[in-house]
């Protein structure tokens, strides 16, 4: 929904030095930043829900385990910082003041501008510059004509573009924190930095989003099959021993090589979106049995026959009674799903059959940084990126697995 409202304003609403870029871009900025608001209020919305007594007991517990707790503020920080990457790694200025006049490019859905447009006839090719303007150059130009200001961002460099950073210098080039290259650059000028910082953004919304489908399926169809039991749970249980025996990685292989040969270009958040499907449709059957069994055991419970006696309905007493009290099996295997999550997809990265190319992501830095071992930085980088967001995450899980541990926890005598 917010791609699609973002497409629509980038298109009729913001104008763009290139063809198509202000639908590009606001479909960009749309699901971004719709997406985000859209999971304050979830979160908003699941902070008035009335926990029972149990759940803020184990929730306390929880706070309690320092580890875990300041695991979490430190990833949620992180990935806050990185959903307003913007501000912090681009290639868009944040503020320019030509001539009396204010502009904000690096805001969601603003306009881009050409060098003619901030007194820049030619670029630094000679050629003129009807593109949208390099804020590095333009900064340069001002200073040296002594006239107008531009703020950049604290890495003034996009994920995407390369960059020649002097006559005679190779790529890969060591860390420079004079030109802002905190830690270097790729084989082919980009910004590891900008590169990393936005990989650890795609990546872990491509892993939330995996986690809450799969989570999704396998709640539900595992909540089904121990609540009707007999025949529907007989043929559900066959059917999910048939699917998962399906091999994984020859159906990502297949449907990347037919993407890749069809006649025209798909665009990248349709690639993203396929494989994210071909992942959740593999990879749903575990937690199926977890929620089967938990609910086969609180079936049983005499709260059930209560509701069942006043006439409650089925879906009301899966998800008003049996799931609130099967919490603690959804809530602890989630961060290691989320850690499976991104696993899986920096290895399919690293194998080429994941995000497409182009993509900020840490499978193709560390391909990237094994085929170029003269350059360490390259594959430190992101090996110890991935080392530190897994560890936090595991933080988190071993916390939760400790803190909703029903042994510690009898609802029933």
């Amino acid at each position: 929904m917010g791609g699609l409202l973002g497409g629509l304003y980038g298109q009729f609403f913001l104008t763009s030095a290139e063809a198509g870029a202000g639908f590009i871009n606001g479909v960009k900025q749309g699901f971004l930043y719709v997406g985000a608001a859209g999971a304050l209020l979830g979160g908003g919305w699941c902070a008035t829900l009335r926990f029972n007594p149990q759940t803020l007991r184990k929730l306390k517990r929880f706070y309690g385990i320092k580890r875990g707790y300041w695991s979490l503020i430190l990833l949620a920080g992180a990935f806050s910082i990185s959903l307003l990457g913007q501000f912090f790694v681009n290639n868009r200025a944040l503020v320019v003041v030509h001539e009396g006049q204010t502009y904000f490019p690096a805001l969601p859905f603003a306009a881009s501008h050409t060098g003619v447009d901030f007194g820049m006839e030619t670029d630094a090719e000679g050629q003129e510059y009807s593109y949208e303007v390099n804020y590095r150059e333009l900064k340069a130009h001002f200073q040296s004509a002594g006239k107008g200001t531009v703020v950049m961002p604290l890495v003034p460099y996009s994920p995407e573009e390369t960059r020649r950073i002097g006559e005679g210098t190779q790529h890969p080039s060591p860390p420079n924190f004079e030109a802002r290259h905190f830690l270097g650059t790729d084989p082919i000028g980009q910004d590891i930095f900008a590169r990393l910082f936005y990989g650890f953004r795609i990546t872990l919304i491509f892993a939330l989003m995996f986690t809450l489908v799969v989570y999704l399926i396998g709640v539900v169809i595992g909540c089904l099959m121990g609540y009707y039991g007999s025949w529907v749970d007989l043929l559900g249980q066959r059917a999910v021993e048939v699917w998962q025996n399906i091999p994984f990685l020859y159906m990502v292989i297949i449907a990347v090589a037919a993407i890749s040969d069809l006649p025209f270009k798909l665009p990248a958040w349709f690639k993203i979106l396929v494989l994210l499907i071909i992942m959740v449709l593999f990879s749903w059957t575990s937690m199926t049995y977890y929620m089967r069994t938990s609910i086969l055991r609180e079936k049983s419970r005499d709260y059930v026959a209560a509701a069942q006696m006043l006439g409650a309905s089925t879906p009301r007493i899966i998800f008003n009674h049996l799931l609130p009290n099967t919490i603690s099996t959804i809530v602890t295997f989630m961060p290691f799903t989320v850690a499976t999550a991104i696993i899986s997809i920096t290895a399919l990265d690293y194998l080429g059959f994941g995000l497409p190319s182009g993509t900020p992501s840490w499978g193709r830095m560390l391909q990237q940084g094994v085929a170029n071992l003269h350059a360490p930085w390259i594959v430190l980088s992101a090996f110890t990126a991935m080392v530190m967001v897994l560890t936090l995450v595991t933080f988190i899980g071993e916390a939760v697995r400790e803190a909703f541990d029903p042994k510690k926890f009898t609802t029933y005598e």
